[in-house]
């Protein structure tokens, strides 16, 4: 049994060997730079880091990456509907017709809320 595992632990020691090694050569061989004020200081494309670190974003911006995951987990639900429409429509009547409708109408009210809301201009 120890020696189906033997391959395994060979493996590992191999492994943590080369680690260990090149760790130590980087050491050995490796420049110590000099440390200064203006290399230590954060790189910002050649312009001083000054101000807030992360730029102010929109809320139109998030508002429209929300309703672009609404119609895209939309057309998730709607495309195996219409892949198996003609099998269910057999079995289930007309139930299948009128729940997907409903489904395709709320969206569709959510849609044109957000037209008239202004939340799809790009000009404000």
């Amino acid at each position: 049994m120890v020696k189906d595992y033997l391959p395994v632990l060979l493996q590992v020691l191999v492994a943590i060997g080369f680690a260990a090694a090149a760790l130590i050569v980087s050491v050995i061989l490796g420049k110590t730079g000099k440390r200064n004020p203006t290399k230590d200081s954060a790189y910002e494309c050649g312009m001083k880091p000054e101000g807030p670190s992360q730029p102010r974003f929109s809320v139109k911006f998030y508002v429209v990456a929300m309703l672009f995951i609404l119609f895209d987990i939309e057309i998730v639900f709607m495309y195996p509907w219409a892949v198996v429409y003609r099998e269910f429509l057999v079995a289930h009547g007309a139930q299948i017709f009128w729940s997907m409708l409903s489904f395709v109408s709320v969206l569709t009210v959510g849609y044109v809320y957000a037209v008239m809301k202004g939340a799809l201009d790009w000009k404000n």
